[in-house]
């Protein structure tokens, strides 16, 4: 390995302009060196390589055929370096990358689409696989290191990981127009279970967490229909087919477009508090802790 020469690139740049231009004088002008000290590198390259590169006469200089090698594989060489620079220098400004963000339906429907649209607006080259799970699931992802980031509820235990405070929100009561409850301002849940509801899937965090509810209280939930939405609950909700419980948020958008009503729950598990979980901030990435830094500065 020894006996390796190393190649300075500014000797690949000066002989490919050497050999390119046919002239030791070209070359050094586009090297923005002396004639003098060009020619003393070339000759210093030459000695290293144990070969003559360039033949010379006075009507300038041509490769040997050892040149001819030398210089296709110097370009080859260059050209890698360029592709290098230009793929690395996005990184370095924070503007290239691949973020694995988790999160729960909660921050999926009302908090990061719009949060995700203005992030983009700045840093198109930055990808996000937006994944929705519960937040006990995304506890063990970003633990497992599948996921850099989660969105999860404060309710979940999320021992070895660092989290962050991001939003609160309320979960609510959403009746049709003409129900027993649609003139009910506030109620706790408990007061609500001898109505037929209308549920999410079974797979979603909002039946999970809403079943151990029903659970401490020791009664059940009739559920008449399931879901794939809030959008498609709020629908069924003013057909008269259920109640459903949702985010307040979303509660109040689907209101501007159908016929509900919605009715404040009492009971403080209805507060929910949304953070932020990663394994350790100081270890990601730079463009995914300007998503971290960008999701908690955003209303």
């Amino acid at each position: 390995m020894s006996n390796i020469p190393r190649f300075d690139l500014a000797d690949l740049r000066l002989f490919v302009a050497v050999a390119e231009g046919n002239s030791l004088t070209r070359g050094a002008e586009r090297a923005f060196l002396s004639v003098a000290a060009a020619s003393l590198r070339i000759k210093s390259l030459e000695e290293g390589l144990g070969a003559q590169l360039l033949y010379r006469n006075k009507r300038g200089v041509s490769p040997t055929r050892a040149g001819e090698v030398f210089l296709e594989h110097a370009r080859r060489v260059l050209d890698e370096v360029e592709q290098l620079q230009s793929s690395i220098q996005p990184f370095s400004q924070g503007a290239r990358g691949h973020v694995r963000l988790f999160a729960n339906a909660t921050a999926i429907c009302e908090f990061l689409p719009a949060v995700l649209a203005r992030f983009f607006e700045t840093r198109s080259a930055i990808t996000v696989d937006l994944q929705e799970r519960l937040s006990a699931e995304i506890v063990r992802a970003v633990l497992e290191g599948i996921a850099d980031i989660g969105v999860i509820s404060a309710r979940v235990a999320a021992d070895g990981l660092e989290t962050l405070p991001y939003k609160k929100d309320r979960m609510v009561l959403a009746v049709p127009v003409g129900h027993p409850l649609a003139e009910v301002q506030f109620i706790h849940f408990a007061d609500t279970l001898d109505h037929e509801f209308i549920g999410l899937a079974s797979h979603s965090a909002t039946y999970s967490y809403l079943q151990q509810e029903v659970l401490q209280l020791g009664r059940s939930m009739h559920q008449r229909i399931q879901v794939g939405s809030y959008d498609a609950m709020c629908r069924m909700v003013e057909a008269g087919v259920g109640i459903g419980v949702l985010p307040e948020m979303a509660a109040r958008r689907h209101a501007k477009s159908t016929q509900i009503r919605i009715v404040q729950l009492l009971d403080d598990w209805a507060t929910r508090e949304l953070r932020i979980c990663v394994r350790k901030q100081s270890e990601l990435p730079v463009f995914a802790r300007e998503l971290i830094e960008f999701i908690l500065q955003s209303d």
